[in-house]
């Protein structure tokens, strides 16, 4: 992308050679959204200089810690140089809106008009860079009459339609309907946000030079959720048909299901085409249920599924998984246990595609990460960084794009305004 007159040379931290290298973010985010969208800039090459308070993302201190911090942090903060300033004060707006200057993209999660109220909003990050990309990422966008309530990546699950749908059919359970066990939403709003910073800089860029102007990236939680929702609206507008939550299974296919083996384990069979469901049925013994007219078509086999999963789970049921997974393989019909984490870091294709691996933490030790998802050119980048502890780049980011010296540094830590690493 063309460099803007103003930038500082790359850190130890951009990734040479990557498909994103040259990119400068800065990350005021939180939680796990804006974080998430910066990692995957990250994780293609870009710097990213993430802004937290001087006591940390609170990230930092989610689920269960290692060495006094939560091991997701060194996965969330990796590849990111990361400072820490006190947002509410005069000279920390003024050190990010020189920040601002050396960077391409900003990224942030506040809530509408809680930057503006600090004195960091678009009109005052644009002053300092004309051709900045701003991604916003909040519950509701920046607009409509919802845009100032509270949200997070649940709500945004609910009102996406998502939440409905993740639940046994109706009638089965009196249970709450089931979150999906991951912050879905604000990692699929982080993603549209990765997406819209990478589009709106290949806008700006482009044009000879000089660049052309910035943009403003306005992303949703609930709109993110709502975007995945297959067929759901258009069926509902023109069958007028809401779309019901199924369980383990698909409301338009048959068999596709989990079904217990008799070590307990779940394992999926989709089965769910004729010739798949043929292969099934010979491999259960059982020829005839291609024959037989509940199960002929998958029409028929939609709406007999009770009677066929109880079929199939019957004899799922005579097997261990190990003894049962075989089996499906070599039939060739699309089978899986239902995976634990215990089996992702196991899998030999996960670890034959980098997609686990172990990485050097000076926090914790080795710590298994994810690969980078996309794959571009083959490539299989390791982390350039961990997750680093509170303010350990305010320093040397401070020096090496606003120039400030060891004694300025120390004195705007001794005020209060940043937290740097000593």
């Amino acid at each position: 992308m063309t460099d803007a007159p103003r930038r500082a040379d790359p850190s130890p931290l951009a990734g040479a050679g990557a498909p994103l290298a040259g990119l400068r973010v800065l990350e005021l985010g939180h939680f796990v959204a804006a974080p998430f969208a910066t990692r995957l800039l990250g994780d293609l090459g870009a710097e990213i200089i993430k802004v937290e308070p001087p006591n940390g993302d609170p990230v930092r201190q989610w689920g269960a810690r290692h060495n006094g911090q939560a091991p997701w942090w060194s996965v969330h903060a990796r590849n990111k140089r990361c400072i820490a300033l006190d947002l509410k004060r005069p000279e920390a707006r003024e050190i990010v809106l020189g920040l601002v200057k050396h960077c391409d993209a900003v990224v942030e999660n506040f809530r509408p008009g809680q930057l503006e109220r600090l004195g960091l909003g678009a009109a005052a990050m644009k002053a300092a860079r004309p051709d900045l990309v701003i991604a916003r990422i909040s519950g509701y966008g920046q607009d409509g009459p919802y845009r100032d309530r509270a949200a997070f990546g649940v709500i945004g699950e609910a009102i996406g339609g998502l939440r409905y749908l993740t639940d046994h059919a109706p009638g089965t359970s009196d249970l709450p309907p089931v979150r999906v066990g991951v912050s879905l939403g604000d990692s699929v709003a982080g993603i549209y946000a990765a997406l819209g910073v990478v589009a709106a800089l290949w806008r700006r860029d482009r044009r000879s030079a000089p660049p052309g102007p910035g943009g403003e990236v306005d992303v949703a939680l609930t709109e993110a959720v709502f975007s995945l929702l297959e067929g759901a609206l258009p069926d509902y507008s023109t069958l007028g048909t809401i779309r019901q939550p199924s369980g383990g299974g698909i409301a338009t296919a048959a068999p596709t299901n989990a079904y217990r083996a008799r070590d307990g384990v779940w394992v999926l069979i989709a089965a769910n085409s004729d010739p798949l469901f043929r292969r099934l049925a010979t491999l259960m013994g059982a020829p005839e249920l291609v024959e037989d007219p509940r199960f002929a078509d998958n029409q028929g086999r939609v709406r007999n599924v009770a009677e066929l999963d109880a079929l199939i789970g019957a004899w799922a049921a005579r097997f261990d998984a190990p003894a049962l997974e075989a089996m499906l393989a070599e039939a060739d019909i699309p089978s899986t246990r239902v995976f634990t984490i215990a089996d992702c870091a196991a899998d030999p294709q996960f670890r034959a595609r980098e997609m686990v691996r172990e990485v050097a933490d000076p926090l914790h030790g080795p710590v298994l990460h994810p690969g980078v998802v996309p794959r571009i050119d083959g490539a299989v980048p390791p982390p350039r960084s961990t997750g680093p502890e509170v303010g350990a780049d305010t320093a040397d980011v401070l020096r090496d794009l606003l120039g400030l010296g060891a004694d300025e540094v120390a004195a705007l830590q001794e005020a209060g305004v940043l937290r740097a690493k000593r």
